[in-house]
């Protein structure tokens, strides 16, 4: 069972509606790690952090999307650094090298259908309605999946940009990675291939000849370098988005973190933006995180698992 929202006195209300007539597209658990359930008591502690503070800065990681089928890069067994060898594409390597770019597009290129199709699943969906009704007042995510949008959420930061959208290098023009499939694909029209394993940044495998043998347009404003507009292992997050997230953290109660490990720096800097704001910090996530020893409430599970409970538990209280 699962839950609909509704907004009495600017607090979660909850009705129980059975999960597959609400999210059809509950995708399977291929990429999240093996983890028991979340305790009883520890549902119980959560609630009562959510309950207790009026309106939440929400930090969602790669934990949260694998359950619509993104594989992250650091899980045990299931994540791509476990699974292969494959190393993500640094920012110096994509501006410096055309034969880099060339084969990170051929690669996207194949990806994206695939990529691009994926759906919000149970936890993006309680966020948007915990929006909707004023409980959830920003979202940070890292994800650059879109799927925090698809679900209808509007207050969201995208930490580290989107893949959704396409830059240039040299003018900062930007256009809708839609746009720039359906150029590859008059540029490219031989290249046939089907997407096998997918990353978590959206592409995949493809043979060497397929990439020597791939055409990558340059910018329509200015003939600059294009590159998706995201934030690339070993680039900087804009200064006006670290901002951004400063400044929500300080005007909101609290801060729930949601499915990451907080690995990079760009997300950790959002937990020492909290300490010093002295604001409470909870954070749900299966392995282990950065800032374990050093935040208020810490629960080990899935997120898809543990969110639903507790708005049930909303529920009862409500018909009790």
């Amino acid at each position: 069972m699962i839950v609909r929202c509704t907004c009495r006195n600017a607090k979660l209300i909850l009705t129980s509606v059975p999960s597959e007539r609400l999210y059809p597209h509950l995708s399977s658990l291929a990429f999240v790690p093996k983890c028991d359930p979340a305790s009883t008591e520890d549902v119980t502690r959560l609630k009562e952090f959510v309950d207790k503070h009026e309106r939440l800065c929400v930090l969602t990681g790669a934990g949260i999307s694998t359950e619509s089928g993104i594989p992250d890069y650091r899980s045990a067994e299931v994540g791509l650094y476990a699974r292969s060898t494959h190393k993500p594409m640094l920012y110096k390597e994509f501006c410096n090298s055309e034969t880099a770019r060339r084969r990170y597009w051929a690669r996207n290129y194949i990806g994206w259908p695939r990529f691009s199709s994926l759906k919000p699943n149970i936890t993006h969906e309680i966020l948007k309605h915990s929006e909707h009704v004023g409980k959830v007042g920003c979202i940070v995510t890292q994800n650059v999946d879109n799927l925090h949008s698809k679900a209808g959420s509007k207050e969201v930061i995208e930490l580290h940009g989107t893949a959704f959208r396409v830059m240039c290098l040299t003018c900062d023009h930007k256009i809708c990675r839609y746009e720039l499939q359906r150029t590859f694909q008059k540029l490219n029209p031989s290249m046939i291939a089907t997407a096998q394993m997918i990353r978590p940044d959206g592409d995949v495998d493809v043979s060497q000849a397929q990439v020597e043998g791939f055409n990558v347009p340059a910018c329509d404003n200015c003939g600059g370098i294009l590159k998706p507009d995201i934030v690339f292992f070993g680039d900087n997050v804009p200064h006006d988005t670290v901002q951004n997230v400063k400044a929500n953290i300080e005007s909101l109660d609290a801060l729930l973190i949601l499915g990451t490990s907080l690995s990079t720096f760009s997300a950790y800097r959002v937990v020492l933006q909290a300490r010093d704001a002295k604001k409470p910090i909870a954070i749900v996530n299966i392995g282990e995180t950065r800032a374990d020893k050093s935040v208020d409430l810490r629960i080990k599970g899935r997120c898809g698992d543990v969110l639903p409970k507790i708005w049930q538990l909303n529920a009862s209280k409500e018909k009790s």
